[in-house]
């Protein structure tokens, strides 16, 4: 499966974002999906992930601000994130992998190219 990230932009702080990940085959029930992000000279962590039955996962203290869901029909996770702050700007990558809900970042097998998030102050 190969996968795409985008909908990252300029963003002043308090605003909001819709990234996607658009999957180039079948998602649906089989493949796990997570976004994680990468801010200059930091690890890529995990920001949040969806099983392919549903479950949700965050990231510590994410779970208010950002909200994950799938359309299986698209092909396609979304990633909303409300009340951006400037720590959130970074490189936002999706990922998929074969099997259940994980936030290990070397679990994941397929990885997009990363849609990169500014906060401006």
């Amino acid at each position: 499966v190969q996968l795409q990230a985008y909908g990252g932009g300029l963003v002043q702080a308090g605003g909001s974002l819709r990234l996607s990940c658009a999957a180039s085959g079948r998602i649906s029930g089989r493949y796990t999906v997570g976004w994680f992000r990468q801010a200059p000279e930091k690890e890529r962590i995990f920001v949040a992930g969806i099983s392919y039955s549903g479950i949700t996962w965050y990231g510590d203290s994410l779970a208010g601000r950002f909200a994950i869901s799938r359309d299986d029909a698209k092909n396609t996770v979304i990633l909303r994130i409300n009340s951006l702050e400037p720590e959130d700007t970074a490189v936002y990558y999706c990922a998929a992998r074969d099997s259940v809900l994980t936030r290990d970042v070397s679990s994941y097998d397929y990885w997009g190219q990363g849609t990169e998030v500014t906060v401006s102050s």
